[in-house]
């Protein structure tokens, strides 16, 4: 069985080591990527991704600009998003096209349920 593939978003160093390995602590795949534009260019080069997980504040493009152009492509525009973000931006970010909106930084502690959820798996990365 294919293992679902997790692309995180994020530029602050510690939250993307915290989020990242909290996830891979589930056994789920995760790629990180810390700029806006870099994320964008992956996921529009047809990198596989079952969730995508973005901050709003980032280098190069911004969370919702990210989530407005993943759902224009035809491949993505069913793909789970979460914007995990201290931003005041929940409203935006559901109508970009966000699944869900967790703020940071008390969002990381639902985030793997949040994840499962929308993920609706358990399977797990070996």
């Amino acid at each position: 069985m294919v293992q679902p593939a997790i692309l995180i978003i994020e530029d602050n160093r510690l939250v993307l080591r915290t989020v990242k390995e909290t996830l891979e602590l589930e056994g789920w795949c995760v790629c990180c990527c810390e700029d806006g534009r870099q994320a964008l260019s992956l996921i529009e080069s047809g990198g596989r991704y079952d969730l995508i997980i973005t901050d709003n504040d980032l280098p190069g493009m911004s969370g919702l600009d990210i989530i407005r152009r993943v759902r224009l492509l035809d491949r993505h525009r069913n793909t789970p998003i979460i914007m995990l973000s201290a931003s005041p931006y929940e409203a935006e970010a559901r109508r970009a096209g966000a699944d869900a909106f967790l703020k940071k930084p008390e969002g990381i502690s639902v985030l793997v349920g949040t994840a499962a959820q929308l993920l609706k798996t358990d399977t797990r990365c070996h």
